[in-house]
């Protein structure tokens, strides 16, 4: 099934965009990320996978990748409280602390991480749909 994704990592942008509609946030957080998946879910997009996904807090990494529905269908109020509640969650904690400034070797860790669980997600979309 094809989704759209919307990451701020390299990685699953360059290795997902060529199955998938891909909104690739160069140079952007990981809120900037829940905020446009807010954006898309306010116009009929339903979120596919959870904002909140891995054992790593929103501090501690600065990548984060979603898939969202391709076609807008009709209005999902579930996407939007888990959304909503991903954001309120993301900016206590980046209040609290914000992300380090991390060696490259740690950087691409994260990306690794981030990774693997879009493409587990996207696995678990494809095996249901």
């Amino acid at each position: 099934m094809k989704v759209m994704i919307i990451t701020n990592n390299s990685n699953v942008a360059k290795d997902f965009a060529e199955n998938n509609q891909m909104e690739y946030l160069e140079e952007k957080t990981y809120l900037d990320v829940l905020y446009l998946a807010r954006d898309l879910i306010h116009k009929n997009h339903t979120l596919l996978t959870h904002p909140l996904s891995g054992s790593i807090k929103p501090n501690e990494t600065p990548f984060k990748s979603l898939a969202l529905s391709l076609e807008a269908k009709e209005f999902d109020m579930q996407s939007l409280e888990i959304i909503e509640n991903a954001i309120a969650t993301t900016e206590k904690l980046l209040n609290d602390c914000k992300v380090r400034e991390w060696p490259e070797r740690i950087i691409n860790d994260f990306k690794l991480i981030d990774y693997n669980l879009i493409s587990s997600g996207i696995e678990s979309i494809n095996q249901f749909n």
